[in-house]
């Protein structure tokens, strides 16, 4: 749990600083953002 913690905070800040500096990668962060939580969501005995 504590992993997932310090994880999300760092991709965001990653995230955000390249959608800074390359406006058209939005679509592709959003979009592995949104598979990796549903997967997390789905699987969370494989994430431990």
């Amino acid at each position: 749990m504590s992993m997932s913690i310090i994880l999300q905070p760092l991709i965001a800040l990653i995230a955000g600083i390249l959608i800074l500096i390359v406006p058209r990668l939005l679509n592709y962060i959003v979009a592995i953002y949104l598979i990796v939580v549903g997967l997390v969501g789905l699987f969370p005995a494989l994430m431990r």
